[in-house]
């Protein structure tokens, strides 16, 4: 069953309408912090990654205001985890300089490594071959504006990253009315055929079969009484002047149909059917 909605807040009063997404492509990185030499991701997509993905729809320069981008209600489904790479990378000073160490001498400035250093290597993490469903909810015309902007971006879209180019089409179906949580609960599963002709075979070749019509998925939703806080709230996207604040979420599963055929059977184990099926066990 779908999580409670939440009810809209102050302002927010005027006719509501959802856009849904489908964030996948062969890599993903859905940083909430950068330090010196490494670059993580969140296993999920972050609210300043997609705001900035549809304020890049909407040709908006980096210091644009974000008000409205912002107080959109996001919700994002995990479809599918993906698994995380770590890449590896290398810097150096294209001047043919040694590289400066992450110490800063009184004035600021940073000091020179000792014994001078010209190459250092650097962590970037991705996310790969992982599929998410995001929804966000605000204003009818707003979301309508965006979702026009999706499918004609002004400026290119990226999953996190600029490398991190995404499979198209990026909006799921027209905009649509009802609650972020109504959305993601009645939007089928969006995995990959692979992870989804895994999910029948276990369903119906299992010891114990089970219906493959509906899967339950991890969800999270802005809600202000949520349990959990993450700081990933774009305050600017401003080169010099980047900053983030917190929002509060909270977690839910959800029932998702599969997207399975109705006429799709549950099979009986094969001990049921008087033979053996030495794979039973590894549910194949």
């Amino acid at each position: 069953m779908p999580a409670d909605p939440i009810s809209p807040a102050p302002g927010q009063n005027e006719e509501q309408a959802v856009l849904v997404l489908r964030l996948a492509g062969p890599l993903q990185s859905w940083g909430d912090r950068s330090a010196f030499n490494r670059r993580e991701s969140r296993p999920q997509p972050t609210k300043s990654g997609v705001v900035g993905l549809l304020a890049a729809a909407a040709g908006r320069p980096r210091g644009a205001d974000l008000a409205d981008l912002v107080d959109l209600r996001l919700g994002v489904r995990v479809d599918q985890p993906g698994t995380l790479l770590r890449d590896y990378h290398t810097v150096s000073d294209y001047r043919d300089r040694p590289l400066p160490q992450a110490g800063v001498n009184a004035k600021g400035v940073q000091k020179p490594t000792s014994p001078a250093k010209d190459t250092h290597v650097t962590h970037r993490y991705y996310l790969q071959d992982a599929v998410f469903v995001a929804a966000v909810q605000g204003p009818a015309a707003l979301v309508a504006t965006l979702a026009e902007a999706i499918r004609r971006p002004a400026f290119p879209l990226a999953l996190g990253r600029r490398s991190c180019v995404p499979t198209q089409p990026l909006a799921i179906g027209a905009v649509r009315g009802g609650t972020l949580e109504d959305a993601l609960a009645e939007e089928p599963w969006q995995a990959g055929r692979v992870a989804k002709e895994a999910f029948r075979r276990r369903a119906t070749r299992g010891p114990q079969p089970f219906s493959p019509h509906h899967i339950d998925l991890a969800a999270t939703f802005d809600d202000p009484s949520g349990d959990d806080t993450v700081q990933d709230v774009p305050r600017s996207f401003a080169p010099r002047d980047r900053g983030f604040s917190t929002r509060r979420i909270r977690h839910a599963w959800l029932d998702v149909p599969t997207g399975f055929a109705p006429s799709a059977t549950i099979a009986q184990p094969a001990s049921a059917a008087g033979g053996h099926d030495p794979f039973a066990l590894l549910g194949w």
